[in-house]
């Protein structure tokens, strides 16, 4: 059955104009985005299909353009569509935070976080630089693999800081086959680099671990570190 045939209390499109974007599941919402469906299938159907394919929508998101276009009515437009929505959104958020004070909005700075670390299939360390006021200056990869395996240079984070008229930082990195929770190496490390950047007139203010499918893990909001600014 066609969308146009269902309660029009039921299309996606009128349920999020009415309700809004929340309202809506994941499927729905990304059939607002396909705009059609398949022969046989509606929108919200292939929506469906491409949701239980990839496991979720942040999978989804990550799928190459390979993988995306082995299934039927997804060609190269949509995944560069898919690609310029994902990259706006991670933009927008980021353009949000360098108005703002980042850790008064702890959910948005969480989200941020993910769209730059989410599904990645190795270990990745980025830095959120920050001015004085706490807003985001830059966000960059500083390490990839694990911070047992790559030391988190002091001297570099320091420079880089300085250069950027940074205050202040919030390390990330991402747990690719674990949970979000820190391992005691994660801590001491986070802990020593905190205690070696201060003398150098840089503050650390947390340290978010990222797992596939669950919120990211902040140190300082778990006390596991001391948030002094």
């Amino acid at each position: 059955m066609s969308i146009t045939d269902w309660d029009v209390h039921d299309r996606p499109r009128e349920k999020l104009l009415t309700l809004g974007a929340s309202a809506l599941t994941d499927a729905e919402l990304l059939a607002i985005f396909l705009r059609m469906g398949v022969q046989g299938k509606s929108a919200v159907d292939l929506a469906q299909e491409l949701i239980a394919h990839f496991g979720s929508l942040s999978r989804l998101f990550s799928a190459t353009q390979a993988e995306l276009t082995e299934i039927k009515g997804m060609g190269s437009a949509k995944f560069a569509q898919l690609q310029a929505v994902f990259e706006m959104s991670r933009r927008a958020l980021a353009d949000n935070a360098s108005q703002h004070t980042v850790i008064a909005d702890l959910p948005a700075l969480k989200t941020l976080i993910q769209l730059h670390l989410h599904d990645l299939a190795h270990e990745r360390c980025i830095a959120l630089f920050l001015d004085p006021s706490l807003r985001l200056i830059s966000i960059e990869p500083l390490i990839e693999g694990t911070l047992t395996e790559l030391h988190l240079d002091v001297r570099h984070i320091a420079r880089r800081a300085l250069s950027l008229n940074a205050h202040a930082l919030i390390l990330a990195h991402n747990h690719p086959h674990g949970a979000s929770e820190p391992s005691p190496t994660d801590v001491r490390s986070t802990i020593e680099l905190q205690n070696q950047l201060r003398p150098l007139g840089v503050h650390l203010l947390d340290h978010f671990i990222v797992a596939d499918g669950q919120t990211p893990f902040s140190m300082a909001e778990n006390h596991l570190i001391t948030n002094v600014f």
